[in-house]
């Protein structure tokens, strides 16, 4: 008998009259906001706008969630398109199944539009919002706790997580709760990006490739404790590869960014009215030290200032005299 472990919840799901509150959709939601809210934060004290963060947010979550979920029914497949499976399950997310893999890059694409649709420099913006990422997929993970999945081998761990249901193969037993583990270690990993952002005065893209980097490290041996069904390569899940992969393109990026473009570029956006121009975009979001077409040093042509018109004499009446109003 287990005198202490983590217990599962009794369902998964809350219901507030006819309307659903699924816990998994929940952590999610939550995290978006963490993300958003520390990334704003972050942004403007690199000297970006207020809301340009949320603005572009609005790009990149859609095309995260669809990607996730991507990821996971392509390299999940026989869960949904095997003999006895229904396929319309693979567009139930509530039901858990987002691969970060997949999130990561459909959402860096739609963070991609956003940006260029304000002008401003992918790279910046990716280094400002890489802890938060790291935060929302800290909370992410518990949405896993609320569906019972994604725990590992078993054990008797003070910490061990008790699994109750027994749906989907599950046996009821006590386990490793790697959801934790993944939770606690994005946590570290984010504390970490903004130590080594601060220390280092990371630019470029840099800041979000520490961010990969470290996440690859601890989803390795976590992905090792697994025991929920995944396909294998050479005696390694398919997820290990994946992160080995990504760990090594995220450091080589850090390396060969560091020896072309060292140092942090200065985040100046254009203003919201008058939109991104040709020279904003190409200088990489900066505004300083655009030429004219007058050429290099030369002040611009002023317009030729317009002659005041003269004022009327003041009209003098018999009875009386009318000041002159000035002009404002």
């Amino acid at each position: 008998m287990e005198l202490a472990y983590i217990p599962s919840p009794s369902r998964g799901v809350l219901y507030l009259g006819p309307i659903p509150l699924r816990g998994y959709a929940f952590c999610i939601i939550i995290g978006v906001f963490i993300a958003v809210w520390l990334g704003n934060r972050r942004w403007v004290a690199r000297g970006g706008q207020s809301g340009t963060v949320a603005d572009i947010a609005v790009w990149a979550v859609p095309f995260g969630l669809v990607g996730g979920r991507l990821y996971h029914v392509i390299t999940d497949y026989e869960l949904y398109f095997s003999p006895g499976r229904d396929w319309v399950d693979a567009f139930k997310v509530w039901q858990g199944g987002l691969g970060i893999w997949g999130a990561i890059a459909l959402g860096a694409l739609g963070a991609w539009i956003g940006a260029r649709r304000r002008g401003i420099p992918m790279p910046a913006y990716a280094d400002a919002v890489a802890p938060g990422i790291a935060l929302a997929q800290a909370m992410g993970r518990w949405g896993n706790w609320f569906n019972q999945e994604l725990y590992g081998r078993e054990t008797h761990l003070p910490w061990a997580l008790h699994i109750t249901s027994s749906e989907g193969g599950r046996v009821p037993g006590y386990y490793h709760p790697t959801f934790l583990y993944e939770s606690l270690w994005c946590i570290g990993v984010a504390f970490l990006v903004m130590w080594a952002d601060r220390r280092f005065k990371l630019g470029h893209g840099r800041a979000f490739a520490l961010y990969v980097a470290a996440y690859c490290v601890g989803r390795g041996w976590i992905e090792y404790m697994r025991v929920d069904d995944a396909h294998h390569i050479l005696g390694l899940r398919l997820n290990d590869w994946t992160a080995l992969i990504v760990f090594l393109l995220a450091v080589t990026y850090m390396i060969v960014s560091s020896r072309l473009r060292p140092g942090r570029e200065e985040i100046v956006e254009p203003l919201a009215a008058d939109g991104p121009t040709e020279d904003t975009v190409a200088s990489g979001g900066s505004a300083e030290g655009a030429e004219t077409d007058t050429g290099a040093g030369k002040p611009a042509a002023s317009e030729p200032k317009s002659e005041p018109a003269d004022e009327p004499e003041p009209k003098a009446t018999a009875e009386k005299t009318e000041p002159a109003t000035k002009k404002s």
